[in-house]
């Protein structure tokens, strides 16, 4: 049996790092599958096969990185034919519901052989506050499907801040166990005990509520049954006393219009009560854009900076979440550049097939990025 994690997380909140710590502190000798999710029409980390809507390529050796597009199940049976790996780690989209993931991969359970194992969700503690009143559908459901919520940059704060995104978390998902400790002082191997733990004590408590249930639900059995055999009663004795049935049957009409109209179980005044106050549901591409381009065009490195600084200082271009990319530069390297959440970074890297760009984000003004780009 092959188990699933899924490492959930908005945009920077540090899961590929996440990642990289359980793959050498916990995951080694293991045959791995990562799959990243990426929402977005451009993949960054490396090129796609758009007819099979896998990407594959070695990360070290018992680790491949692939991810899907299109049908999840269909690929994921791909993946596992192909594979045939110990453990898959699911890295969704940093705009994605965690919700969304845990039921295609539920979905796929029974037939392939695996089993959902760890929803671990990384929250950016310096930016947790800010992320969770301006995300709040996105950013809450990935802490509320949680079984471990894990603190990323707690080192970079102080305790009181720590404690109050805690307190925030707890608040939405009491269950969960939340990791505080910085990376650095704590080995993996204690991070996936507590994700076990958890996965074993959610286990249980689903046991126990199946078994709960069942036992209601024999109790409700033996109670219509007892209900039944006392109603053929009160009726032979009601038949043989006609005045007397005459007034209960009166008296009962009343009571049960009374009961219909303040105390109704029948569900109608429940039902009219959630239309009125139900909650619309959002998916990522009703809400985020992902603005993507292949281009062969050479770029030169202030045009790159000067936009990175555009989308960090201003909201001319839209609410620019998360802008990456990798194009030629004039002077004959690579630029690789990342921003997310009002930081960014530029480095020199090797050649790639063709340059590309994704730029995510809220209200995105996608031909004034084109000029933004020169391309």
């Amino acid at each position: 049996m092959t188990k699933i994690d899924i490492i959930s997380g908005f945009l920077g909140a540090g899961k590929t790092t996440f990642i990289k710590k359980m793959l050498e502190d916990v995951f080694q000798g293991e045959k791995i599958v990562l799959i990243e999710n990426e929402f977005g029409e451009i993949g960054i980390d490396g090129g796609f096969l758009k007819d099979s809507g896998i990407e594959i390529s070695e990360l070290n050796s018992g680790c491949i990185c692939c991810s899907l597009v299109g049908d999840f199940g269909k690929n994921l049976r791909e993946v596992m034919e192909r594979f045939h790996p110990d453990r898959i780690l699911i890295e969704p989209s940093g705009v994605g519901k965690l919700s969304d993931v845990m039921k295609s991969v539920q979905e796929v359970e029974a037939e392939n052989e695996v089993k959902l194992n760890g929803r671990i969700t990384v929250v950016n503690t310096p930016k947790a506050t800010k992320q969770m009143k301006a995300f709040g559908e996105f950013f809450n459901n990935q802490i509320e499907y949680a079984t471990v919520v894990v603190l990323s940059r707690t080192q970079n704060v102080k305790p009181e801040q720590t404690e109050v995104v805690a307190a925030a978390i707890r608040e939405k998902n009491p269950k969960a166990a939340i990791i505080t400790t910085p990376w650095d002082d704590i080995d993996g191997k204690q991070i996936y005990k507590v994700i076990e733990q958890q996965k074993t004590m959610e286990e249980e408590l689903l046991e126990e509520q199946k078994h709960h249930h069942e036992h209601e639900h024999c109790e409700h059995e033996h109670h219509h049954e007892h209900e039944h055999c006392e109603h053929e009663h009160h009726h032979e004795h009601e038949h043989h006393h006609e005045h007397e049935h005459h007034e209960h049957e009166h008296h009962h009409e009343h009571e049960h219009h009374h009961e219909h109209e303040e105390d109704c179980t029948c569900g109608c005044h429940e039902h009219e009560h959630h239309h009125e106050h139900g909650h619309h549901h959002h998916h990522a591409d009703e809400i985020f854009t992902s603005w993507g381009k292949e281009t062969p065009h050479v770029f030169a490195r202030e045009t790159i900076e000067h936009a990175l600084k555009a989308f960090c200082d201003t909201e001319d271009y839209g609410t620019i979440l998360r802008a990456k990319g990798i194009v030629p530069c004039e002077d004959g390297t690579w630029i690789y550049f990342d921003m997310v959440d009002g930081e960014y970074d530029l480095r020199t890297g090797e050649a790639d097939y063709t340059g590309r760009l994704c730029v995510i984000g809220t209200d995105v003004e996608e031909e004034k990025l084109l000029e933004l780009f020169g391309i």
